[in-house]
């Protein structure tokens, strides 16, 4: 098929996987006071959909398999649109709940079935598509932040707004197939999809660096808004520093990897990047005022690390089963380890009557990911593990 298609198509998936979390995030003290709930609660829409994304990847190879990536990758998507809107118009916290399930299965399965794509259809430079993928990702983060609270205003409350970003999804998909019309048919794979790289140090590096990276970009998506408003600010400047970082984010995403393959040096990158998480959570801290200068360091940091260590597996395994493998392993263990972010998070909120512990946690989370980068090897290699 012809590979512009493919990209269209890939950006075009990526710009739907982050709207449902994103665009939570400057919502939920309308949905925290709406349906008379606590932060914890509140925060499992944040906490689910990050467990499903780890929950859900390694099986994405089983279904990519039986289906192809095409139609395995087309579902996923669809059942976000779909569940988004029934989550739209639950009319409790449990059903709310309930509904956010299956928005995470679908992201969970899309999430870990684009690299393959990427190593099945741009074998040799899978770094320029998979900045592209993440540049979607980001460019539907930042719309997504920046749309919630207006979109809240505009269409009676936050239900409006999430049927809005689902509704959007629904068509993305529909644009999806007909652009990957022309792919040839899925051939089945009888024999079974190679076994995870338990025994990888790289491999359990890899899982502890996405983890780490996922608590505090999630914690700061789920919480970072919700923590200004405690300290005066209004609903929407507050939900605008979201919408400031996933911004950054957008060229951070091409950018970075691009620069890595030109310039080099990886895992210097890859430093530089843990190196703005702290940064920017340090001075959200200890210097609130200047809360834009921080949410453009977390931006850069979250585009740029989001791309590099989703290039990482595909750096390291020649074969797209056994990237898929790779993958399945680090976003499995680390979107999984990653999901209980929110949740502490505002856990931690109710329990001491304000958000400094939890900003406090969010220090500690990126202060750990630099150290899992300062120990990634220089010349990191699977190359051993087979099925």
């Amino acid at each position: 098929m012809r590979p512009a298609s493919i990209l269209a198509g890939l950006f075009l998936v990526a710009l739907t996987l982050r709207p449902q979390i994103v665009g939570v995030g400057p919502l939920l003290p309308d949905i925290q006071d709406g349906l008379n709930t606590t932060h914890a609660v509140v925060g499992l829409l944040g906490t689910i959909p990050v467990l499903c994304m780890g929950l859900f990847a390694p099986p994405a190879a089983y279904v990519s398999a039986r289906v192809g990536t095409r139609w395995a990758l087309t579902w996923s998507v669809l059942l976000i649109g779909v569940f988004g809107l029934a989550r739209a118009a639950a009319p409790s916290v449990a059903l709310l709940v309930l509904f956010t399930w299956p928005i995470g299965i679908g992201m969970g399965l899309a999430g870990a079935l684009v690299p393959v794509v990427v190593k099945e259809r741009f074998p040799s430079r899978p770094a320029g598509p998979t900045g592209l993928y993440t540049t979607g990702i980001q460019v539907g983060s930042a719309l997504s932040a920046a749309l919630a609270v207006p979109l809240a205003a505009w269409y009676g409350g936050w239900r409006g707004s999430l049927a809005v970003f689902s509704l959007v999804t629904v068509v993305l998909t529909g644009v999806w197939v007909v652009l990957t019309r022309h792919e040839p048919p899925h051939e089945r794979h009888l024999e079974r999809p190679p076994r995870l790289p338990w025994g990888s140090r790289a491999a359990w590096l890899l899982v502890a660096i996405f983890a780490l990276m996922a608590s505090t970009y999630y914690g700061v998506n789920a919480w970072l808004p919700d923590s200004y408003v405690e300290r005066g600010w209004s609903t929407r400047s507050a939900g605008s520093l979201l919408a400031v970082l996933n911004l950054v984010a957008i060229p951070a995403s091409f950018l970075v990897p691009w620069l890595s393959d030109r310039v080099g040096r990886r895992r210097a990158w890859l430093v530089a990047m843990a190196t703005m998480f702290v940064v920017g959570m340090v001075g959200v801290v200890l210097i609130p005022a200047a809360a834009y200068a921080w949410v453009v360091a977390l931006g850069i940091g979250a585009g740029g690390m989001f791309a590099l260590v989703l290039t990482l597996p595909l750096d390291l395994e020649d074969d797209s089963r056994r990237v898929g493998a790779l993958v399945g392993m680090m976003l499995g263990l680390g979107y999984t380890i990653g999901a209980i972010s929110p949740f502490v998070l505002g856990a931690a909120r109710d329990a001491t009557g304000s958000f400094t512990a939890s900003l406090w946690l969010l220090v500690a989370f990126s202060g750990l990911l630099l150290c899992a980068v300062i120990l990634l090897p220089k010349r990191a290699s699977l190359r051993g593990h087979r099925a």
